[in-house]
């Protein structure tokens, strides 16, 4: 279920992307646009044979003028004007720090294929089936599920998640430093209407042409008194105007989908 004509996948970073040859097989054939944050002067270095855009600050100033200070500065956050630049409908956002995960089988994990299944599927945010995503092939309705709401409503936002490293805020990860996230599950599910989520930026899919501009990380880094905030932000945004799927697979609604393997970048 490609979409290599209809989505980008928007990449923020400091360094050079040594990680995208573990995901060559999988993000090769699709545009990538990256952020470069940081210095401008600094020399970033993409590895042979993508497609890809490269801003760095210089273009963000030049594009903006005296607008510019709505993209962050110093901070992952910057992905916003690669969200801004895009023209594809769909966009897939990825920290530069993710890596491809192994299911139980070790085997890679296509975390974009789910994305963009979650993406071109209906969300369910209104009942809850007990067999996760009815729309999956092996999976159905249960007895009891209203037919008048199985057609669904369009998904807009897929939010994968990840192993090893997670995503805690800083007391926990003081209280449990070496803690890491270790279970797998292949389940894909829809957030409800009226609950809201702590969005995560790191493994993130949404289509533009229903999120708009609620897909906007507050700002952050240098200048900005609150910091680790910035895509919880812009979930709350999303999911007051639309509902989400969530889930190992990635997942208008959030669904939650597929993990990447995260680690903690130097």
């Amino acid at each position: 279920m490609a979409l290599t004509d209809q989505l980008d996948i928007v990449i923020p970073t400091i360094r050079n992307l040594d990680f995208l040859e573990q995901w060559r097989p999988f993000f090769q054939p699709y545009h990538l646009i990256i952020v470069q944050d940081g210095d401008p002067a600094k020399n970033i270095k993409v590895p042979a044979g993508f497609d890809y855009e490269l801003h760095n600050r210089n273009d963000v100033d030049r594009a903006l003028g005296d607008k510019a200070w709505c993209i962050s500065y110093k901070d992952s956050a910057c992905r916003c004007f690669g969200f801004l630049v895009s023209k594809k409908r769909y966009v897939l956002t990825i920290d530069d720090d993710c890596f491809v995960a192994k299911n139980p089988k070790n085997e890679d994990i296509n975390a974009l294929e789910q994305h963009t299944q979650n993406l071109l599927s209906p969300s369910t945010p209104y009942f809850f089936n007990t067999l996760y995503d009815p729309y999956r092939e092996g999976a159905d309705f249960v007895r009891g599920y209203p037919f008048s709401l199985r057609e669904g409503v369009p998904t807009a936002i897929s939010h994968g998640l990840w192993l090893n490293i997670p995503d805690y805020d800083a007391p926990t990860q003081m209280v449990k430093p070496l803690e890491r996230n270790t279970r797998y599950v292949d389940a894909v599910m829809t957030i409800p209407k009226g609950t809201l989520f702590p969005m995560c930026g790191m493994n993130l899919a949404f289509d533009r042409f229903l999120i708009g501009p609620a897909m906007y990380f507050g700002l952050m880094g240098e200048g900005q008194p609150i910091g680790r905030y910035d895509d919880m932000w812009a979930g709350w945004c999303s999911k007051v105007r639309w509902v989400c799927q969530l889930g190992y697979h990635s997942g208008v609604h959030t669904a939650v989908s597929l993990p990447v393997w995260q680690t903690y970048a130097a």
